[in-house]
């Protein structure tokens, strides 16, 4: 039985403890908070990571991604933090866990919700489902992002 479950399904059998239960916008009555939530934590997040873009960039030049590189591990190190804190040591209200999970850490990058989903995935006893999403993932969106420039320069 994996050592946590963060919202991803159900468990047949018994779980740990939960980071939030899977819940649909406005099941609580509050689903415009839960929006405004993450829409407020999210231009946080977003202006977080300008901010060390920029700073790494200045620091280090822009010959290498310096900067999405530390957003990618900084924001995935601290959805690990708080997700085996909540888990395991404390509790917090669906709205703050919606506004700094999703929010913030959500606007400061997407990798750290792509990092727990893998890990969710190889904790539950799914290691190929997660090799399958971490692969599936970057193969796909960087081979995306190739197709939509190929798409482009061809328009042009």
């Amino acid at each position: 039985m994996p050592p946590f479950a963060f919202g991803m399904g159900g468990c047949a059998a018994p779980c740990r403890p939960r980071l939030h239960a899977p819940k649909r916008a406005g099941d609580d009555g509050k689903g415009i908070m839960n929006y405004l939530l993450v829409f407020v934590g999210g231009g946080l997040g977003s202006m977080l990571r300008y901010g060390v873009n920029v700073l790494c960039s200045r620091l280090f030049g822009t010959d290498f991604p310096y900067g999405i590189m530390l957003i990618n591990i900084t924001g995935s190190t601290v959805m690990g933090l708080i997700a085996g804190y909540l888990a395991f040591k404390g509790e917090a209200s669906q709205p703050w866990r919606i506004f700094i999970m999703t929010g913030i850490l959500g606007g400061y990058t997407t990798f750290s919700a792509f990092s727990l989903d893998a890990a969710l995935l190889y904790e539950r006893g799914e290691a190929g489902l997660a090799a399958l999403y971490v692969i599936g993932s970057v193969v796909l969106a960087i081979g995306g992002l190739f197709v939509g420039l190929a798409v482009m320069r061809n328009l042009t």
